[in-house]
């Protein structure tokens, strides 16, 4: 029976009397058992109150089971630790196995527990990752589904969420060159998934870098990392940001949203999401994250003026009729850029050609009359569903 904590000072205090167990018992009304027990605790600096340690069956085999629980990173089931240790000469049952094994791994457990670092230097980190958007009408009015590209700087929480139609690896581009000139700056690293566009494979454990990704690493000045396999934890904030965006933005029964009409209504709606969450107080670190990032601003890498080719879209020539072919369709182009090479794309419902006025001759470039900005005044030849826009990139 455990004594109060009234009950050990007197026996503490009788002990100290006397000096002998058997004459402090009867001053105390205890056992001299107990007086003793109380008296070696507090001698050897142990707290009076603490159960004493009993010896077990298991004890000599304790070392084998915190041996078998390392090896197999704390996940070894304690039905078969029993079986080994009977093996070996344990005649306990497997409650006590148990109980050993749940000792064990808590151990293994605290001495192996993950770190997590905040965010502290600003200009550092920005992450990204892909959510499943809603289905909307496409250019040709039937249902197709859409995706969300959901970029978050670690250290302001700033968050930009774009939709696309795809997540191939030139979407991928055009969607880093947007959201990097919205935030105002290219941070020093960039950590995303595994993917095929990001990684091409792993050896010895190494990942592979896509070549293209690379390239346009160097041409805006950041580094792409990627995080472990298996492993959300690692870009946390970038999933968090995914959870939020499609719960804010897919239509579902718990935001009451409707259906969206077309491509152009989700993107208006992803811009209010993000001009929302950037404008109200993060919960994290007490602050706007709009604000926050004029102070992260300072510490970021100019964005090139020009954005990678590969952001442009695909290559295409323009034919001697004044056309080009995209998606087994052909579309008008502007006077003047017969010969020339331009860079094709699908945006949203949009279809853009971008051309280079610099590397087109003086007399094309004179004669056309198109402004070196966006014009939306083609018409495509046999697909009626898409408003085509040129870009002029003087």
């Amino acid at each position: 029976m455990q004594k109060s904590d009234r009950e050990i000072m007197e026996i503490l205090e009788a002990f100290d009397a006397t000096g002998v167990a058997h004459s402090a018992a009867p001053l105390c009304k205890a056992d001299p058992k107990t007086v003793r027990r109380y008296a070696l605790a507090r001698d050897l600096g142990r707290p009076a109150g603490e159960p004493a340690a009993r010896p077990k069956m298991i004890d000599p085999f304790l070392g084998k089971i915190e041996e078998w629980v390392d090896r197999s990173e704390g996940k070894v089931r304690a039905d078969v630790v029993h079986e080994r240790l009977v093996a070996v000469g344990f005649g306990g049952n497997e409650r006590t196995t148990r109980r050993a094994v749940a000792a064990a791994k808590a151990r293994w457990r605290a001495g192996h527990r993950r770190t997590y670092r905040p965010w502290t230097e600003p200009g550092l980190w920005l992450q990204w990752d892909w959510g499943k958007g809603p289905v909307v009408p496409g250019p040709d009015g039937t249902p197709r589904p859409t995706l969300l590209f959901c970029a978050w700087l670690a250290w302001s929480r700033f968050r930009v969420v774009l939709p696309t139609w795809d997540r191939t690896l030139p979407t991928l581009i055009a969607c880093l060159d947007v959201m990097l000139r919205q935030i105002g700056g290219t941070p020093v690293y960039a950590l995303t998934d595994n993917e095929k566009t990001v990684t091409v494979e792993h050896v010895a454990g190494v990942p592979v870098r896509h070549p293209e990704i690379v390239a346009v690493g160097r041409h805006y000045g950041m580094t792409v990392h990627t995080c472990v396999p298996y492993d959300p934890e690692s870009k946390g904030g970038s999933e968090a940001t995914v959870r939020v965006a499609k719960a804010d933005l897919v239509p579902a029964e718990a935001n009451l949203l409707e259906e969206y009409r077309g491509f152009g209504e989700l993107a208006r709606a992803c811009d209010q999401f993000c001009a929302v969450v950037n404008g109200r107080v993060h919960r994290e670190t007490c602050a706007v994250p709009a604000e926050r990032l004029q102070v992260e601003r300072g510490r970021l890498h100019p964005v090139p003026q020009v954005p990678h080719t590969a952001a442009l879209g695909t290559t295409r020539m323009v034919n001697t009729d004044q056309t080009i072919r995209f998606g087994n369709v052909r579309y008008s182009t502007p006077p003047g850029l017969v010969g020339a090479e331009v860079w094709v794309r699908a945006d949203g419902d949009e279809l853009v050609v971008v051309a280079d006025l610099a590397a087109l001759p003086r007399s094309s470039t004179a004669s056309s009359s198109q402004p070196s900005s966006k014009a939306a005044m083609l018409v495509p030849m046999t697909w009626p569903a898409a408003t085509i826009s040129v870009w002029l990139v003087p």
